[in-house]
């Protein structure tokens, strides 16, 4: 039936019969457009059959990638917000800092200190559980969890700023996990099996440490083989390693019920008010008795040379009386109070059980090998929190499973705010708990050596403190695999977004795509925090990036919500942008709470990644926030801007740059951009604009493929700023339009650069040089600066260096001090670096130069700006001959350019009556008929220069005037030959020089004694022209022998005149007045001062 087939990816094979049916029957109207925009009706039934996308699936990326693979149809996602999100997260959440440290932290810090230290983090995950799931709900967030939530919010640099260190910190906690699992092997379950053994006490803490790196180094080796040989298994075992934990946690609050009823025994040795350590003495006593002698202890032996009484003992030994306490009194004690307050300690310091009798000594330096227990680091506030947040971190693991899940909107925020409700609920009662059962010295004794090196929680436990150490041992190790799992998937779906060049190699993987580069990168990174080996070094550095993930996480969901972008539409309801900002501040308030330097590492870190990427990074449009903020944030700028001009300080030109392109749609002049970015050194607006003839709906594919162009060459320049190609019916328009349109509201262009038109003379139609003037008239009109470059081929591109030199300007008239700001700015870039600056004015006879020098010296001095200053007198001489016969060759040309808009019976007419007439009588005429159409005023490339011998003098013999400068229309063919006297002269060489030979050119030498023969000529001439004419002629005298060797000259450009009789006099005026320089700029000021001498 001839209708097109859909090509939507939501519409059903089965469908397609009746759809195209359907079309053809009701839809005639709209069949031409059936290929882009299917039917509603096929669309929905698409979506129908839409179910949740898999595991590892990229959203509108596919259509980026164009994987083409068919997709393997997968079954549907069974699992629920229990299983799917709750669990998971609890498990990641729980882990080795509640068993290990946890105990620690509240002896130390007290447990009103660590309550507020507890209730701070768990805000922070609450509050950006709140900001996840606001993003989570905003539609299908696949497999990649947080980084893809980040990226797709807030663009490809934050994401992968966010989501590299959102690695680093999975990557770091896997060390964490790692060092947990050796401190519980080693410390609690097999302390024999250590390799470095210490020969004295001061060398303990470094004999642990090399045991942790060596055993730490072992185990992430076969995590890393597990991981590698198939996560299949990680996985299976991840419900076993939960179980763990919740059956540790359930011990652990049956041992407080157990302990308020029957607390159990945990004797505790206390010499004076000093702790001492549980190993090399069975009985808390001094004495014991041997049959029926007194003799010393096995304690009496660590403090005294001998177990007999007369040995020779440690003072403090003598003086102080040895105490057994109970280390768990129970919750029923009332111990809470004595540990409600913090003792923080200081490094090698020993536990001390406040208001126990001690009788202190003078010398209070103590030997480490004595068997008390010492404080192992020195400790504060902030250290203890940079210790426990890893201890709420986790909560991303529910979003990294949203591929699998039923139904993700809903499950994502139930399950994750449930989770943190649980674990901060754990979290706060073991402190308080903690605190109400543990006796203090015990609390801050961190190895348990006080209780027969037990682990602390474990005394708690019960049935029996084994139960936590297997269950910590399976848990921590359980959490270590899953930190190995996650983090490589994690790099991998960064690698393949590609906005990070250098990291596309871990994209890579084995065939079923597990990430095996990525792994191997995850493996040595980890191994750096294995070579750390201290667990309290290790958990503040992935506090960090974890803080600052979360950070971005709510910035990402304040940002979205104060937009409020049409695509903001979550299906959790209750966030709002204060709860993000809250959430936002109080990461970053516990980043620099936990380590200021860490902090400013990190985001030295993601800094860096952010400016890569930007930089390097693929050009990815994700409908990210950010560029929703750039779009607000432009807009509110644009509105603050003043409709008004700047002020004169502020005042700096914004250019709108008019280049022409050839047929190809490549510029004709790349020179034009080089000048642009010399003068802007990246600042300010600048707007390259061009026009295409024709109408908008033949040539907008043209216009697009010349705004590509241009686009490529301001990249290759170097040049920062807009590109806007005008379609318009001339090109004189099109100009118009650019003038009076480019810019937007206070961010318009100032001042226009445009190259001069080089062979206006010599072209067809000789519109170029009115639509030149034209433009002249119309910047002048808008108050807008005008900047003509001559000889445009020879500026010198971005990468040329002028070594020497000068740059010259010509300050004739005062029209704003333009001609002072553009060298000034010129010479920050490195082209015109070191040329120095010359600045030249003119003085009139009745002018005092001596004190014009002053003055303008002081003026430049007030300026700040460097320059030398010349000024050059001009005296009142005769109109010269040559002068004179420039303005009649001048005047020639403007009646022979009025010929060529006259119909061919008033030409002959015309021409018959000109050279009737005496030949004093040459007056000029207005041209009639003039139809003004822009032709861009550029000059040609590669154009030779203009050769004196190309200038034909149009003089002949008495009757003879030459009528047409360029090729005849087709309506002029046969006209040649129309009066017997006439010569007729076209623009080429040969005939040019034939006809010099025929009668020599006024300007040569040898006819100067012809001169006077043709003054009666002169006479006639307007006196007008021939004034102007004397003014150029000796200025360019001038300036030709002060700045011929001048790198750049500036001068002031005169304005047109005003009655448009003389408009093809006014080229003339310039090209002499600029003849002989290789490279000048034009100048002519927008009419209000730019340029100011105050502050």
């Amino acid at each position: 039936d001839g209708n097109p087939k859909e090509s939507s990816p939501f519409i059903n094979s089965t469908d397609l019969e009746k759809g195209k049916e359907y079309d053809g029957k009701n839809m005639a109207l709209f069949e031409e457009e059936m290929d882009t925009s299917p039917m509603v009706s096929s669309l929905l039934s698409g979506l129908a059959n839409y179910t949740n996308l898999p595991q590892g699936s990229r959203e509108h990326e596919e259509a980026e990638n164009n994987d083409g693979a068919k997709k393997k149809p997968v079954q549907a996602p069974r699992m629920g917000t229990f299983m799917g999100v709750y669990l998971p997260c609890l498990q990641n959440i729980f882990g080795v800092i509640l068993f290990l440290r946890l105990t620690w932290v509240v002896g130390i810090a007290g447990v009103m200190e660590s309550f507020c230290m507890v209730f701070l983090c768990c805000s922070c995950t609450m509050l950006t559980a709140i900001s996840m799931s606001a993003i989570a709900t905003n539609g299908v967030v696949p497999a990649g969890g947080s980084y893809y939530m980040i990226s797709r919010s807030l663009g490809p640099e934050f994401g992968g700023a966010v989501g590299l260190c959102f690695y680093l910190g999975t990557t770091f906690a896997g060390a964490m996990y790692i060092l947990g699992t050796i401190e519980i092997l080693l410390a609690y379950l097999f302390p024999a099996i250590a390799i470095f053994k210490a020969e004295d006490a001061s060398e303990e803490a470094a004999a642990l440490l090399n045991n942790m790196r060596v055993y730490g180094t072992c185990v992430l080796s076969c995590m890393a083989t597990v991981v590698f040989v198939g996560v299949k298994y990680v996985n299976k075992f991840a419900l076993v390693f939960l179980g763990c934990v919740i059956l540790s946690i359930l011990a652990i609050y049956a041992g407080v019920i157990k302990s308020a009823i029957d607390p159990p025994t945990f004797p505790i040795c206390i010499l004076g008010n000093r702790t001492l350590s549980h190993h090399g003495f069975d009985v808390c006593a001094k004495l014991v008795m041997e049959g029926n002698e007194t003799v010393g202890s096995k304690l009496w032996e660590l403090f005294c040379t001998s177990k007999f009484l007369n040995a020779t003992c440690d003072e403090y030994f003598v003086r102080n009386n040895v105490t057994e306490i109970q280390g768990i009194p129970g919750a029923a004690s009332g111990l809470i109070k004595e540990n409600l307050w913090s003792s923080y300690l200081t490094k090698g310091v020993i536990v001390e059980k406040q208001g126990m009798p001690s009788v202190p000594l003078a010398d209070t330096v103590v030997d480490m090998d004595q068997p008390y227990v010492f404080s192992d680091m020195t400790s504060y506030f902030t250290l203890l929190v940079g210790i426990y947040f890893p201890s709420v971190t986790g909560i991303m693991a529910g979003s990294n499973r949203s591929g699998d899940l039923r139904d993700a909107q809903k499950s994502i925020p139930t399950g994750t705010i449930l989770a943190i409700a649980t674990t901060s609920a754990v979290y706060i009662s073991s402190v308080i708990l903690f605190g109400a059962c543990i006796e203090g010295v015990v609390l801050r004794d961190k190895f348990g050596e006080a209780v027969n090196g037990n682990l602390v929680v474990g005394t708690l436990a019960w049935p029996s403190p084994w139960v936590i150490v297997i269950g910590s041992f399976f848990s921590t190790c359980g959490a270590g695999l899953q930190s190995l799992t996650g983090a490589p998937r994690l790099l991998q779906a960064i690698s393949r977004d590609g906005i990070v060049p250098f990291l596309r190699v871990f994209g890579h993987g084995k065939a079923n795509g597990e990430p095996t580069w990525a792994l191997l990168l995850t493996a040595c990174i980890c191994e750096i925090g294995i070579l750390i080996a201290s667990l309290d070094e290790v958990a503040p550095i992935l506090s960090m990036f974890f803080l600052m993930c979360y950070m971005f996480v709510n910035l990402a969901c304040a940002v979205q919500t104060l937009l409020r972008t049409p695509n903001w539409r979550p299906r959790f309801r209750y966030y709002h942008w204060t709860l993000s900002f809250l959430g936002m501040s109080l990461c970053l308030a516990l980043m620099f709470i936990c380590s200021w330097y860490y902090a400013l590492v990190a985001m030295l870190i993601a800094g860096l990644i952010y400016k890569y990427i930007e930089y390097r990074g693929a050009e990815k449009e994700w409908g990210d926030g950010i560029r929703g903020l750039s779009l607000s944030a432009a807009r509110y700028a644009l509105l603050r801007l003043e409709e008004g001009p700047p002020h004169t300080k502020n005042w700096r030109p914004q250019l709108l740059v008019l280049v022409r392109v050839d047929q190809e749609q490549n510029v004709v002049h790349p020179q034009l951009l080089s000048l642009t970015s010399q003068l802007k050194a990246g600042k300010g607006l600048t707007i390259v604009g061009s026009v295409v003839e024709g109408t908008f709906l033949d040539h907008h594919l043209q216009a697009q493929r010349a705004e590509e162009s241009l686009r490529r060459l301001m990249e290759a320049e170097k040049v920062k700023g807009f590109c806007q190609v005008v379609i318009s019916s001339n090109l004189r328009d099109g100009m118009s339009h650019l003038i009076q349109s480019s810019g937007l509201g206070g961010l318009q262009h100032n001042t226009v650069l445009v190259g001069w038109p080089r062979n206006w003379r010599q072209k067809e139609d000789h519109q170029t040089w009115r639509n030149f003037i034209e433009l002249v008239r119309e910047t002048t009109a808008a108050h807008l600066a005008l900047l003509v470059t001559k000889n445009v081929a020879m500026f010198p591109g971005n990468q040329e260096r002028f070594s020497e030199g000068h740059i010259d300007v010509w300050w004739i008239v005062h029209d704003g001090g333009m001609l002072m700001l553009l060298p000034f700015l010129l010479r920050h870039h490195k082209v015109w670096r070191k040329c120095k600056m010359r600045i030249f004015t003119v003085a009139q006879m009745d002018d005092n130069s001596i004190q014009m020098k002053k003055d303008l010296t002081t003026f430049l001095y007030h300026l700040r700006i460097t320059a030398e200053v010349e000024v050059v007198e001009m005296h009142e001489s005769d109109i010269s001959a040559y002068t004179y016969e420039k303005t009649l060759v001048m005047e020639q040309r403007s009646q022979i350019l009025k010929q060529m808009h006259l119909t061919k019976t008033e030409r002959e007419r015309e021409i018959q009556s000109i050279t009737d007439e005496s030949r004093g009588s040459i007056r000029r005429k207005n041209p009639t008929n003039t139809r003004l159409r822009l032709s861009v005023p550029e000059e040609q490339v590669g154009d030779s220069e203009e050769k004196p011998e190309e200038e034909v003098q149009l003089i002949h013999d008495k009757n003879a005037t030459a009528f047409s400068s360029s090729p005849q229309s087709p309506g002029d063919e046969g006209e040649t030959e129309v009066a017997p006297e006439k010569v007729h002269l076209t623009w080429t060489k040969e005939k040019s020089v034939a006809e010099k030979n025929k009668s020599k050119s006024p300007v040569s030498p040898e006819s100067i004694k012809d001169f006077f023969n043709m003054k009666p000529e002169w006479e006639s001439l307007n006196q007008s022209n021939v004034r102007r004419m004397h003014t150029a002629v000796k200025l360019n005298e001038v300036i030709v022998k002060k700045s011929q060797e001048a790198r750049l000259v500036l001068l002031n450009m005169p304005g047109p005149p005003r009655n448009r009789k003389g408009d093809e006099n006014y080229m003339e005026f310039l090209e002499v007045l600029t003849e002989h320089l290789d490279r000048v700029m034009l100048v002519r000021g927008g009419g209000r001062e730019v340029i100011t001498i105050y502050s």
